[in-house]
């Protein structure tokens, strides 16, 4: 089924516009070398990119008190960033999509809004978006927080609003605001968990969108 217009396009980032497992998880595996969970698989890491990284530590560390977790995503937030995003790549056709696609658009992503703009940036994307929104302070998905928040943003309503992203917890979060969804089979995410939220439109490609 071909997507229609939307006067709104809101993305996830990770996963939807560019690759960037390896720093994600090779980020986190530095923060592992040291404890006794050093040889946590990257396949098994790339299964929690689009959610909190409390969900991850707590899930390796469930006795650990919240002081420790928030230790580890301390030290996470140290050696991200130092990668410089060496290991990412845009996704083949996001910057054609998104120099085509009409509407305005925003991030809706569980990075922080400093770090998502640092990303859309380095690649190229920025200038495409009319707003960089991201997880701070509040709820991250499958929460809808993200998503309300970039609407508030760019004064919209959730009918105007086609949100794309890779993941269960962005199909969830769409469903939960009331914004019309669309998966990429291209991502992180299992199709079949995603399609228990039953995600309004699927696609292989960005430009889909446009098509």
């Amino acid at each position: 089924m071909a997507v229609p217009a939307f006067s709104v396009y809101l993305f996830d980032v990770d996963g939807t516009l560019v690759d960037s497992a390896h720093d994600i998880c090779g980020a986190i595996q530095t923060v592992l070398a040291g404890t006794d969970c050093a040889d946590i698989s990257h396949e098994f890491l790339r299964g929690y990119i689009g959610r909190h990284l409390i969900d991850l530590f707590q899930d390796v560390f469930p006795r650990h008190t919240p002081e420790e977790i928030e230790q580890l995503i301390a030290e996470y937030r140290r050696v991200y960033p130092a990668r410089d995003h060496g290991s990412t790549r845009v996704f083949a056709g996001v910057i054609e999509a998104l120099r085509t696609l009409g509407g305005r658009k925003a991030t809706a992503t569980t990075k922080g809004t400093p770090t998502t703009r640092m990303v859309l940036e380095k690649f190229g994307l920025l200038p495409y978006f009319n707003h960089v929104q991201g997880t701070d302070g509040f709820p991250a998905k499958p929460n809808p927080d993200v998503i309300y928040a970039a609407l508030t943003a760019l004064d919209a309503k959730p009918e105007d609003c086609l949100f794309v992203g890779d993941s269960t917890a962005d199909m969830e979060a769409a469903r939960r605001a009331g914004v019309t969804s669309c998966a990429v089979t291209y991502g992180y995410g299992c199709r079949e968990d995603m399609a228990r939220w039953r995600p309004d439109f699927w696609i292989s490609d960005l430009r889909e969108l446009v098509d």
